[in-house]
């Protein structure tokens, strides 16, 4: 049976995005049930009402064989949770006048590995990474990097271009990858937003608190992946529901940035065609970190995370101040959510 643990201060009721309203016992019993069908070992989940947090739960176990259960402490993998927190840094150091959101970004830094030396790559700027629309590939696998297009005229999800942007900003910040970016990180987004559990980087709390991942056929992952020293700005983030709903309630509400910066970061950037593959799933853009789906009671903002051992997913609404979170230790985020989403009259 799934174990969930209730943090103190919750409110009974729980509206979904719809206004209907449930008993939180109801969702707890919904969401063991779920969990116990799918075989997921563990999850964090937090609700989002009228812009603030009613509902986080904590389920399961951080570890199969040792069945330590997992708690309000316990952080995981955000994958590519990590991106829409990290368009957030940009945009913060964009107000510091660390960079300019058009600027091309190889006049800071040209970029070593550009297949045919194609030079159209000297057209990417931080508004094309957030927004996915620079030509690189998702990720380049150590090899010469082949644009897809030329930067500003398509649609190309990239976790590369982020990777290039991260390290463009440890170069101009004069830091390094590891804990020096993520030291302004968190002076610049954690500390304002009190998300005290998120860190870019092992450190000695994501080391002794964080959950162990499991692939689809139920193998234990190796604790740490390759690189997470460093800071990645597409894929190295270590969270959990509670902090990262406090990122999406700034984000409902604009807190922490200027109000043209902040309305620039919600705006379309990329409109997709109606042929394309995101446009099927009712897609219809992104902006500088989340992709826009239009619903009957507004725009959802949405992010999906899968990392080896952990998937994750987000959304939110601005009109109903609405949002969801929820983090797994294990490959079923997606299956929970198809069942969730229904549940919650939110379906993906």
């Amino acid at each position: 049976m799934t174990v969930g643990t209730r943090v103190p201060g919750q409110t009974r009721l729980i509206k979904t995005v719809t206004g209907r309203e449930l008993e939180s016992g109801q969702l707890d019993q919904f969401i063991r049930q779920s969990m116990d069908s799918l075989q997921i070992p563990g999850l964090s989940i937090a609700i989002i009402n009228d812009a603030q947090m009613v509902y986080h739960r904590t389920f399961g176990v951080k570890n199969i064989d040792t069945k330590m259960e997992i708690d309000s402490n316990t952080i995981f993998e955000a994958a590519s949770l990590s991106k829409p927190l990290f368009s957030y840094f940009v945009m913060k150091q964009i107000e510091k006048g660390v960079i300019g959101l058009d600027d091309p970004l190889y006049k800071y830094m040209p970029h070593p590995a550009i297949k045919d030396n194609d030079s159209r790559y000297e057209l990417i700027t931080p508004r094309m990474v957030l927004s996915h629309t620079t030509g690189f590939p998702n990720w380049s696998v150590d090899k010469p990097i082949e644009m897809k297009f030329t930067p500003g005229t398509g649609f190309s999800y990239s976790g590369e271009a982020h990777q290039y942007l991260t390290a463009l900003l440890a170069v101009i910040q004069h830091t390094n990858w590891q804990h020096g970016l993520d030291s302004i990180f968190q002076k610049d987004v954690s500390a304002p937003l009190g998300m005290k559990r998120s860190f870019y980087v092992r450190n000695a709390y994501t080391t002794s608190h964080k959950a162990t991942g499991y692939f689809k056929n139920g193998k234990a992952k190796d604790f740490w992946l390759d690189g997470s020293i460093s800071f990645g700005g597409a894929h190295t983030l270590h969270t959990e529901a509670a902090d990262y709903a406090r990122f999406l309630i700034a984000m409902i509400n604009g807190k922490g940035l200027r109000k043209e910066t902040f309305d620039e970061m919600m705006k379309e950037q990329i409109h997709f065609p109606e042929d394309s593959d995101l446009s099927s799933t009712g897609q219809t853009g992104w902006c500088l970190g989340f992709a826009m789906k239009p619903m009957p009671y507004g725009v959802r903002y949405l992010h999906t995370g899968s990392n080896s051992g952990f998937q994750s997913y987000c959304c939110f609404n601005r009109e109903t101040k609405y949002g969801l979170v929820l983090f797994t230790n294990c490959e079923k985020a997606f299956e929970l959510y198809a069942l969730l989403g229904k549940y919650l009259d939110d379906e993906f």
